[in-house]
């Protein structure tokens, strides 16, 4: 690194304080500027002069990589990166660092808190008590947790997770992961066809990418059984709205619960906000006072490796360290 002070830009954050990273960056005397970009042209502008990005929404495209002009490291608030076009990063020898490991705990717990919701219909029965209805009858048919089978579609550290959390319940569990040969003796590798009919509960654990995108669609709903409930914690658009919605409505599957949706916030007029057998939180999974601190810390710590000219702990494009 030369002797010049290093500027680092958050190109957009919504979080109230960012003394966390100015902490960390300290360390090799970075100038750290937090900027409020919601547009490729306010990208470009804000980036002329930076060493190292830090980016949470804001879409860091082809035309923005393109006119970086020094930039070495784009750091991610959290474990996806599909507002990266990671593939031009690695053309132009820009290291792509995210954090795939920080909210863990957090993701995992928060899948099994929406399977159990579902299971017990808990949110169902609340909505109809602040209506004054008292009657357990509503939520029926409800079905033991004990020898049902959780499939996880993805097959990563949060579905690990999950299925080590789900085993306490008694679950059953199957797995589809077209990269993973090898798995522990308590989980049961399947054809997505498989994961599909068998499930009593699926569970997406899968980045998006135009391969996942609405893997959950028409068909895919139609395979799922009647009884069964669709969980998503990890991107909306793996899951094809209009299908689920059509699902839900005619009891095609028996429910679902979204951690995620296709648009954040959502359109409050979309029809499947409207649906009884329907749980959405508004992409919170990720989130505990410890997972906050942790995800700020480690996503400075990434720029400050590679600006000493050192490797992050985690790359999501590992072929430019070859480069």
């Amino acid at each position: 690194m030369s002797n010049k002070r290093p500027k680092v830009l958050i190109t957009d954050c919504d979080h109230p304080s960012i003394e966390i990273e100015e902490k960390v960056l300290s360390d090799i005397n970075a100038e750290l500027v937090l900027a409020h970009c919601h547009t490729e042209d306010e990208i470009i502008k804000a980036t002329q002069d930076t060493d190292g990005i830090i980016n949470q929404y804001a879409p860091i495209t082809r035309r923005v990589i393109e006119s970086l002009k020094r930039c070495k490291v784009i750091a991610r608030y959290g474990v996806g990166v599909d507002n990266i076009d990671v593939e031009a990063a690695t053309e132009y020898g820009i290291i792509v660092a995210n954090i795939p490991d920080y909210c863990v705990d957090e993701v995992s717990t928060h899948t099994m808190a929406l399977i159990l919701a579902c299971a017990r219909g808990i949110t169902l029965l609340d909505r109809k008590r602040r209506e004054k209805k008292w009657d357990f009858t509503l939520a029926k048919p409800l079905f033991r947790t004990k020898g049902k089978t959780l499939g996880l579609f993805g097959l990563g550290q949060i579905a690990r997770a999950v299925a080590q959390k789900a085993s306490g319940f008694g679950f059953k569990v199957i797995a589809y992961d077209p990269y993973i040969s090898k798995v522990n003796k308590n989980i049961k590798l399947v054809e997505f066809s498989v994961l599909l009919s068998d499930s009593d509960f699926i569970s997406i654990h899968v980045p998006l990418t135009d391969k996942t995108k609405h893997s959950f669609g028409n068909n895919e709903l139609k395979i799922i059984k009647k009884t069964a409930y669709l969980i998503n914690t990890a991107r909306g658009a793996i899951i094809d709205e209009k299908a689920l919605y059509e699902a839900l409505k005619k009891g095609t599957i028996a429910g679902a619960a979204l951690d995620v949706m296709e648009k954040e916030p959502p359109n409050w007029e979309n029809s499947l906000l409207k649906l009884d057998n329907l749980i959405i939180t508004p992409h919170i999974s990720f989130y505990s006072e410890e997972s906050y601190i942790e995800l700020k810390t480690k996503v400075a710590e990434a720029v400050c490796f590679v600006l000493r000219g050192e490797l992050p702990k985690a790359i999501a494009n590992p072929k430019v360290a070859k480069i």
